[in-house]
């Protein structure tokens, strides 16, 4: 068996519930190497602890906050921590956001700061270390034992929002940042696919599991709730998709979901 296993990095993985959580859960099942970026230390190494205990191999990399250099010296830990040269980083995932739901004239300039700063400008920070490392590979080999196939060198992977392609009356912050993010990972695709690096997009649009406690008769419609790890089964379908036919964009909704 290779000693070369193949790394899955995210950043923004919350209290351990929600998308990041349950794509960090799957690619470890997958055989990946996981490195959590995220603020919180305890529910940090939680989830980690928890990888760990169920077979996989992970690490937490807690930040302050998500400004361009906090983000570059998680990935300097990082690849302190997992060589490059036995765990090539082919999967990374900007899981984080920062969401404002506010009428217009009542945003503060710090808020929309910070939507703007954690939307946009650390997934462009995100986004420079990742594609740094994955033009210095190359194509996966399959004895890592990943899912990326022969002719891609990695996936950048983008967690969206509705907010990403339409605003409302309480999403002007928001669906600025969502937008920078959206317009950042297309203009990505286009840069790098020609590098065989593959960049992708989601929009999720409907509310997640763990947004609506206590309220048995919505927890157990599925058909009317978004489920993270299904999130997280869309993501590993983007990763396995080879370069003849690139998904840059989807869109993920439960059935009964209004649009």
């Amino acid at each position: 068996m290779s000693s070369v296993r193949p790394l899955f990095v995210v950043a923004g993985v919350g209290n351990g519930a929600g998308t990041g959580a349950s794509a960090a859960r799957l690619f470890a099942q997958k055989g990946y190497k996981v490195a959590l970026i995220s603020r919180g230390q305890e529910s940090l190494n939680k989830l980690a602890e928890e990888l760990s205990q169920h077979g996989g191999e992970a690490a937490g990399f807690p930040v302050q906050d998500y400004s361009p250099n906090s983000i570059r010296a998680a990935f300097a830990a990082i690849r302190s921590h997992f060589s490059p040269s036995s765990s090539p980083l082919r999967v990374a995932l900007f899981n984080a956001g920062h969401g404002v739901w506010k009428p217009f004239l009542e945003i503060t300039d710090e808020e929309l700061h910070n939507s703007l700063d954690i939307n946009v400008a650390a997934a462009f920070a995100f986004s420079r270390e990742v594609i740094t490392d994955f033009l210095k590979l190359e194509f996966e080999d399959p004895s890592e034992g990943g899912q990326g196939g022969v002719r891609k060198r990695g996936t950048l992977l983008f967690t969206g929002a509705t907010a990403s392609i339409r605003g409302n009356v309480t999403t002007s912050a928001f669906a600025a940042g969502k937008h920078g993010l959206r317009g950042l990972s297309q203009s990505l695709a286009k840069e790098f696919g020609k590098k065989n690096i593959h960049v992708a997009h989601s929009i999720i649009d409907g509310d997640r599991t763990r947004t609506r406690v206590n309220n048995p008769e919505w927890e157990t419609n599925v058909d009317g709730r978004l489920d993270s790890n299904s999130i997280a089964k869309a993501y590993l379908d983007l990763v396995r998709q080879d370069s003849s036919a690139w998904t840059w964009e989807i869109d993920l909704r439960p059935a009964h979901e209004k649009w």
